[in-house]
C-alpha cells in the first residue's frame, strides 16, 4: 500500500520571521530575570563587557549551526548530525541526556513563571504548571505553524514589552556605567562570562525544525543570524538601563532587579510590565523547548533508537504527534523533580553545552570528509574556515563544562548517572533489535 505524503513528511510551515523568533523566543527567557544580579555581584558593570565576551561561543556555535543546517535541513538536527557524521551512539546519547535537560528546562522555567505571576495573584504551583505544559503541547501537536504563529505572537509582546521598560528607565539612566564598565578588572569580567553565556542559549533552536523550515538554506543561516543580532540588542538596552537606574552597587543587591529598575520610572505600573516581560518570555522559552524536545523523539524514533511509533507524522497536522505525546508525558515527570533552581539549571546546561560540542564536531567531520555536503552549504565559509569554527567551537563548549564544576558537582553526578542508563538502554535495545 502506498504511503501518502502527509504520513511521511512534515509541511514546510515557518518562513524566515518563524526562525527569528523561535530563536529569540528560546534564548529571551527566564535568564535576563536572574542573571543580572549574580553578574554584578561578581563583576559590577563591568557585566557588559561580559555579555559581549559571551557572544563569542555563542557566534561560533551559530556558525557551525547555520552551516549545518543550510547543508543538511533536518528535524531533530542536534542528534541527527552527530548520529549520522560522528557515530549513532554519539548521536544518541546526546539526546538521551538532551531528555534530561529538556524535562529541566521545562520544570525550572514554569516554576519561575508562577513565581513571578504570584506577585499579582496566588496561583497553586504543582496543578499550574501541568495546565502550562498541557496547553504548551497541545499547540504543538496540532501544528508547527500553529506553535510558530503563538511565539510570532508572544515575542511581539515581549518585545514591546521590554520597549517599555527601556523607553522609560534609558533616559534616566546614569551613563557612567558605561566607563566603569571599561574600567572593570579583566578577571572579574572573565569570570562573569558563564554566567551571562546562559543569556544566549537556545539561539539556534530552529535548525531542530529543518524539515519544517521555508528555503532552509537561506532562512536558516540569515535567520540564526538575526536572532543574535536581536538578542543581543535586547539584552544590551536592557543591561544598560537596569545598571544605569540601580548602579553595580544596587543591582548586585537586588532580588527583583528589572522590577527595582522599572519602579523609578514606572511607578505603580512597574510590577505588572515586569510580571507581564517575564510570563511572556518564559512561555516563549517553553514553546521552543517543547518544539525542540519532540522533534528530536522524532528523529530518535526514525532512526530506530526509540521504538519507531515516535518517528511517524499525523496525517491531518503533519505533526510528529507521538512524538509530542511522548515529550509531554516526559515533561510531566518535571512536577515530581526538587525545586533548587541552580542544581536543575546546572543539570540543564551540562547536556546543552554537550549538545554544541558534538554538533561543532560534526560540522569538523563534514568539512573534513563530505565535500559533497560541504558544497551544499549556503554559509559561504571554505572548507578550512569550517573546520576551524567547529574546532574553536567544541573547545569553548568543554571549557564552560569545566568552568561549572565549581558551583554543584551533585549536578554533574545527575548528568552523569543518567547517561549509565542511557548506556544501559542503548546496548539492551541494539541486542533486542539484533535478536
Amino acid at each position: 500500500m502506498a504511503t501518502s505524503v502527509s504520513e511521511t513528511a512534515q509541511r514546510r510551515d515557518v518562513g524566515l520571521a518563524g526562525v527569528v523568533m523561535f530563536g529569540t523566543g528560546t534564548a529571551i527567557g527566564v535568564s535576563i530575570f536572574t542573571v543580572l544580579q549574580p553578574a554584578a555581584s561578581v563583576a559590577g558593570s563591568g557585566l557588559l563587557l561580559a555579555l559581549l565576551l559571551a557572544a563569542v561561543p555563542m557566534l561560533l556555535f551559530a556558525v557551525t549551526y547555520a552551516y549545518l543546517g543550510s547543508a543538511v535541513p533536518v528535524s531533530g538536527a542536534s542528534y541527527e548530525w552527530p548520529r549520522r557524521f560522528l557515530h549513532p551512539f554519539v548521536g544518541f546519547l546526546i539526546s538521551w541526556l538532551r531528555i534530561l535537560s529538556n524535562v529541566g528546562a521545562l520544570t525550572v522555567l514554569a516554576q519561575i513563571l508562577i513565581s513571578y505571576v504570584g506577585m499579582v495573584v496566588a496561583l497553586p504551583l504543582k496543578p499550574t504548571m501541568a495546565v502550562l505544559l498541557t496547553i504548551i503541547f497541545a499547540l504543538n501537536y496540532i501544528g508547527v505553524s500553529v506553535a510558530a504563529r503563538v511565539q510570532n505572537l508572544l515575542m511581539v509582546l515581549l518585545l514591546g514589552v521590554f520597549g517599555v521598560f527601556v523607553a522609560g528607565g534609558l533616559p534616566q539612566a546614569d551613563f557612567s556605567v558605561l566607563t566603569q564598565a571599561l574600567e572593570a578588572q579583566p578577571l572579574v569580567v572573565l569570570a562573569a562570562v558563564p554566567l551571562m553565556i546562559s543569556l544566549f542559549l537556545g539561539i539556534e533552536s530552529a535548525v531542530e525544525i529543518g524539515e519544517e523550515v521555508r528555503q532552509p538554506g537561506r532562512n536558516i543561516p540569515l535567520g540564526i543570524a538575526l536572532a543574535i543580532g536581536l538578542t543581543a540588542l535586547v539584552y544590551g538596552l536592557v543591561s544598560i538601563t537596569a545598571l544605569g537606574a540601580l548602579g553595580p552597587e544596587g543591582l548586585s543587591s537586588s532580588a527583583a532587579p528589572l522590577l527595582e529598575a522599572a519602579q523609578g520610572s514606572l511607578g505603580s505600573w512597574a510590577t505588572p510590565v515586569v510580571v507581564a516581560a517575564a510570563a511572556v518570555a518564559i512561555l516563549t522559552s517553553m514553546n521552543s523547548i517543547a518544539l525542540t524536545f519532540s522533534r528530536s523523539l522524532l528523529a530518535m524514533g526514525r532512526a530506530g533508537a526509540f521504538p519507531t511509533a515516535l518517528g511517524k507524522i499525523h496525517p491531518r497536522f503533519a505533526t510528529p504527534h507521538r512524538a509530542v505525546v511522548a515529550g509531554y508525558a516526559l515533561a510531566m515527570t518535571g512536577l515530581l523533580m526538587p525545586t533548587s533552581l541552580i542544581f536543575l539549571l546546572l543539570a540543564v546546561n551540562i547536556p546543552t553545552m554537550l549538545k554544541y560540542v558534538a554538533c561543532s564536531l560534526s560540522a569538523v567531520r563534514v568539512a573534513k570528509a563530505h565535500p559533497e555536503i560541504h558544497a551544499r552549504s549556503s554559509l559561504g565559509l571554505g572548507r578550512r574556515a569550517a573546520a576551524l569554527s567547529g574546532i574553536l567551537a567544541a573547545v569553548c563548549g568543554l571549557a564552560i563544562i569545566a568552568v561549572g564544576f565549581q558551583a554543584d558537582w551533585r549536578a554533574y553526578a545527575l548528568v552523569a548517572g543518567w547517561a549509565v542508563v542511557g548506556v544501559v538502554f542503548w546496548v539492551v535495545r541494539r541486542r533486542i533489535i539484533a535478536a
